[in-house]
């Protein structure tokens, strides 16, 4: 991708690095990929193929969270509404609680922390302020935070309902952040990156090999001295930062 830096910098010093969370500290998105294989499964269609349901259900997601935001509950939602929406059977109590389960395997796994997040956090909470900004719902995503046991490494932490660059520019005008160094690190092209862009930050961009197909988008390139990279883990912020 041409928009990107590929030419090693001067580290940056005393820098406010928003950072997102989930696929981007800890794992998040393949547990909902093991549900969802499963709800398919489970459903066994006759007439639709796996992928012609997952685009029902991705359909259903998308109407789920305009209407009742992200997180366990709307996820759960959007597989009962799908179930119903292409099953040929109704939704008996045991067939609910079966899709329950899919969503409960989700809430009751314990924290995985991708490689090199908590020793580079370490070393970049002492140089720079790190704010956590992620979107869902907040007592999900606070639980998770303090589980992850990374909470003492963060200057504050936002969890916003959507990121788009207004809520990019309320926390901006919140932590009084200075757009020349401050910068926005995540895996969604969609969430992370380009909003960020849109509201005036840098970006570091380190794909996920599984982040959640909704969130996929063409990265943006930056604008005028906007700064964007991408970058293979975690762990190589510490080169830069």
């Amino acid at each position: 991708m041409s928009s990107f830096s590929t030419e090693p910098v001067e580290r940056y010093t005393q820098q406010t690095l928003l950072i997102d969370a989930d696929d981007t500290l800890w794992e998040n998105n393949i547990y909902f990929e093991r549900a969802i294989a499963s709800f398919i499964s489970f459903l066994d269609h006759k007439v639709h193929t796996a992928e012609q349901v997952r685009e029902h259900l991705n359909m259903c997601e998308r109407a789920t969270i305009a209407a009742h935001g992200y997180g366990l509950q709307s996820f759960r939602r959007s597989l009962v509404d799908c179930f119903e929406q292409l099953s040929e059977t109704t939704i008996t109590p045991e067939r609910h609680a079966k899709i329950v389960s899919f969503t409960d395997a989700i809430a009751s796994k314990e924290m995985e922390i991708l490689p090199g997040v908590e020793k580079t956090l370490e070393e970049l909470s002492t140089r720079h302020r790190l704010i956590l900004v992620t979107k869902g719902n907040e007592v999900e995503q606070v639980d998770k935070l303090e589980r992850s046991g990374l909470r003492p490494f963060f200057h504050a932490a936002e969890v916003l309902a959507e990121k788009n660059p207004e809520a990019y520019r309320a926390v901006i005008a919140a932590y009084q952040c200075e757009l020349t160094a401050t910068w926005m690190i995540g895996n969604s092209p969609k969430s992370d990156i380009n909003p960020a862009l849109a509201a005036g930050l840098n970006a570091v961009f380190i794909p996920h090999d599984f982040t959640w197909v909704l969130e996929h988008e063409v990265v943006d390139a930056p604008a005028g001295n906007q700064r964007l990279m991408e970058l293979g883990g975690f762990a190589e912020l510490t080169t830069y930062f």
